[in-house]
């Protein structure tokens, strides 16, 4: 369905005005659409009054004039994102041309213009179709029409395109009805396969439910609980983590990234709860009650936010592995857990009681807490999930860590006559242990 966009995209707020005459001269008899959130936004803002986020990512679509099935890159050899790059480079000249990528692969180009008004970054895609050999795997990509392009995308809000050159210039097309959902501020899939054939589109729907204050429609949000109930993914929970199908391990950590580092991501790990979606990650996370506490508390301690919300995983590393989550941040993990099971194997006497603090020192839990392979990051996300106790924990963190050994090399050396060496060093050390024989638990 095609219908005319009140806003013309020259409306788009932070838009160059030299770029679209460029690209309309560059499209020639190409079919040349403006997709996803640049498309959105501008509607939001233009049509049901939002406020501006800021300039979006600006992803365009062609269409080849002779769009013809299979054969829809034939002209001129190349895709027809590449074939438009190519043509924008002559356009602007070497000295335009700032950064090039194509990805000949996938047909898409990113191409990073210098306009007269500053840098432009652009994401240009050939139209293509996918399918999906397996439920969760990547995706085949074949060439085809604005139409399949569209119908490839996550939500209908997303599916929208408003087409640039041409006697269709400024046209809205609008497949899937994305025009009347944005108007109900609701999300909806674009089929019922949705979630099975990639589910990380639920988290994608969450980072949009919290960035835009959407609510997710009833259909959609049914088909998440039977998507997940019936696990259509040959991996399971409890299956070798490398054997993870992409949408449940790698594609599924960059979506967890995008919405712990750009999202509120209170709001967006509410609605993954609420709508059953943590399951993709661990049922533990799922029922768990206190996520908002410890990551609140893991943030203000300059903890990354992904290890902490996987601290409390029935099984942490295989989900850390599952995700390949880097390796500073598996490490944390792994040294939180030895940590934890170190506390959990503590005496009675060494944390006491609600009314009264344990009998260690700070010296012996500086020996507990500094021993060798620990690491402060691993405390403080013990703080932060409320394990072991917390007490002398925060002592550490906030000060028996930071104590020296009150004196220098060269004072102890020239008061006690002693050479740089062992001797040296254990002296220091006992110096400091003296020290925090004093300090008050």
């Amino acid at each position: 369905m095609t219908r005319p966009i009140p806003p013309t995209v020259e409306a788009l707020p932070g838009l160059p005005p030299s770029l679209l005459p460029l690209l309309r001269a560059a499209a020639g008899d190409d079919r040349l659409a403006l997709v996803g959130g640049a498309v959105r936004d501008l509607l939001l803002h233009r049509v049901h009054n939002d406020p501006w986020l800021g300039v979006p990512d600006l992803d365009l679509v062609v269409e080849p004039a002779a769009c013809g099935g299979d054969d829809a890159a034939a002209d001129e050899g190349v895709a027809p994102a590449q074939r438009l790059a190519h043509r924008l480079c002559r356009a602007v000249g070497p000295d335009g041309v700032l950064y090039l990528q194509e990805h000949g692969a996938y047909g898409t180009v990113e191409l990073e213009l210098q306009l007269p008004e500053g840098p432009l970054l652009l994401d240009l895609a050939s139209a293509r179709r996918e399918t999906y050999p397996q439920p969760g795997e990547n995706p085949v990509v074949s060439f085809g029409r604005l139409g399949e392009d569209l119908a490839r995308r996550d939500f209908t809000i997303n599916a929208i395109a408003l087409q640039l050159g041409g006697e269709a210039d400024g046209a809205l097309a609008d497949p899937h009805a994305g025009l009347a959902d944005l108007a109900a501020r609701r999300l909806r899939f674009l089929h019922g396969a949705s979630v099975r054939d990639d589910p990380t589109r639920v988290v994608r729907g969450a980072r949009y439910a919290a960035r835009l204050g959407f609510e997710l429609a009833d259909d959609s949000r049914a088909q998440i609980a039977a998507t997940l109930a019936a696990w259509p993914w040959a991996w399971r929970p409890g299956d070798p983590p490398a054997q993870a199908p992409p949408a449940l391990a790698t594609r599924l950590r960059t979506e967890l990234e995008l919405l712990l580092e750009r999202e509120s991501w209170i709001l967006a790990l509410a609605a993954l709860q609420r709508w059953g979606g943590l399951l993709l990650l661990d049922p533990a996370l799922q029922s768990d009650r206190h996520w908002r506490r410890r990551l609140r508390r893991a943030a203000r301690l300059g903890l990354p936010l992904l290890p902490a919300l996987l601290a409390v995983a029935a099984e942490p590393l295989a989900v850390a592995e599952r995700l390949q989550l880097p390796h500073r941040q598996h490490r944390l993990l792994m040294r939180f857990l030895a940590l934890r099971q170190r506390l959990a194997a503590l005496p009675p006497e060494a944390t006491g009681g609600r009314q009264a603090p344990g009998s260690w020192t700070a010296a012996r839990w500086c020996d507990l807490l500094e021993e060798p392979g620990a690491a402060p990051e691993a405390v403080a996300l013990a703080l932060a999930a409320g394990v072991g106790p917390p007490r002398p924990l925060l002592r550490w963190w906030l000060r028996w860590r930071h104590l020296g050994a009150g004196v220098s090399a060269a004072e102890l050396m020239a008061a006690e006559g002693l050479r740089p060496g062992p001797e040296l060093g254990r002296r220091l050390r006992q110096r400091r242990r003296e020290r925090l024989e004093r300090e008050t638990t």
